[in-house]
Formats: C-alpha cells, sequence, structure tokens
C-alpha cells in the first residue's frame, strides 16, 4: 500500500471515521472522510489510486443507492461496505453491482485492510489500463483514415491477402 493512494471514509458516525482513519493509517495509507454521500459528491475526483469505504447506512442518500449514483456518473472507484445491519440479498446487490468487499460490523480490522488492499489494487490496474487505451486511441486518431481503415480490417482477423484485395476496390 503506497502513500499516494487514499482511501475514502463515508459514515455519518464520527467515532467510526476516526476508528477508521486512525485503522487505515496506521498501514501508511491516506485517509479523507466525509459524514455523508453527499458530502462526498462535492469533493473533485481524486487523480490518484483510491477506494470507498463505505456505510451501507447513511442519512440522505444510502451507501446501496449511492454505489448506484456513482455508476450513473461514471465515478469508476472500488467500494467496500460496512454495516452492523447487513443482509444477505443487501450484500448480493451490493457485489453485483462491482462492490469489493461487504463487511459486517464488527469486523476483524485485517479483513478491511485486506479488503482496501485489494481495492487500491485493482484502482490501480484499472487506471493503469485507462491509460493505456487512451495511448491507443491517440495513436489510432494520428492515422490517416486509409490507415484506420486498413487497420480495422487487421484487428478484425483479415488475412493480408484479403486486405490487400479489400484495399484495392
Amino acid at each position: 500500500m503506497t502513500g499516494a493512494s487514499t482511501v475514502f471514509v463515508v459514515d455519518d458516525d464520527p467515532s467510526v471515521r476516526s476508528s477508521l482513519k486512525f485503522l487505515l493509517s496506521t498501514v501508511g495509507l491516506q485517509v479523507e472522510s466525509f459524514d455523508s454521500a453527499d458530502a462526498f459528491l462535492h469533493k473533485k475526483s481524486p487523480d490518484a489510486p483510491g477506494c470507498l469505504v463505505l456505510d451501507v447506512r447513511l442519512p440522505g442518500l444510502s451507501g446501496l443507492d449511492f454505489q448506484r449514483e456513482l455508476a450513473a456518473r461514471n465515478t469508476r472507484i472500488p467500494i467496500i461496505f460496512l454495516t452492523g445491519h447487513g443482509d444477505i440479498p443487501m450484500s448480493v446487490r451490493a457485489m453485483k453491482a462491482g462492490a469489493v468487499e461487504f463487511l459486517t460490523k464488527p469486523f476483524r480490522d485485517q479483513d478491511l485492510l485486506d479488503a482496501v488492499r485489494i481495492a487500491l489494487e485493482r484502482d490501480r490496474a484499472r487506471r493503469e489500463q485507462d491509460k493505456d487505451v487512451m495511448i491507443l486511441q491517440q495513436r489510432f486518431d494520428s492515422l490517416t483514415s486509409r490507415e484506420q481503415e486498413v487497420i480495422s480490417m487487421v484487428v478484425s482477423g483479415m488475412l493480408n491477402k484479403q486486405i490487400a484485395d479489400e484495399a484495392g476496390k
């Protein structure tokens, strides 16, 4: 876990936010905490890898509704849910929507730390993949329209002979 990564904690209980901040800081992570989903939404999206530790029960927008709202805004950040009032359908819903983990309180510290490590690795990998895609898109955009046409035939699996025949038309 690197110092450049940030864990965002959203929980309406100040003592839980404080405890989580302390726990995560003991392994060298930066932590920012928020008392509501709305407060987090007003924050600028991070440019570095991060994850969200999110309480299911929040005033206003619930954790599960917040997860759906983030997806609608195309804010792709790995989420770890915490709850003292969870059930199986709730955890299934969260996991199907892409949550990394669904932990019930009280949870073992190591379980949370492991989930955060996995979430940060996923976010790092996603960011690296997005960067690679952007570079490829820029390279593709720099090609002439004819070159783009040919490369499209190459990646579709056409043989050189077929491409030459098609390009000769």
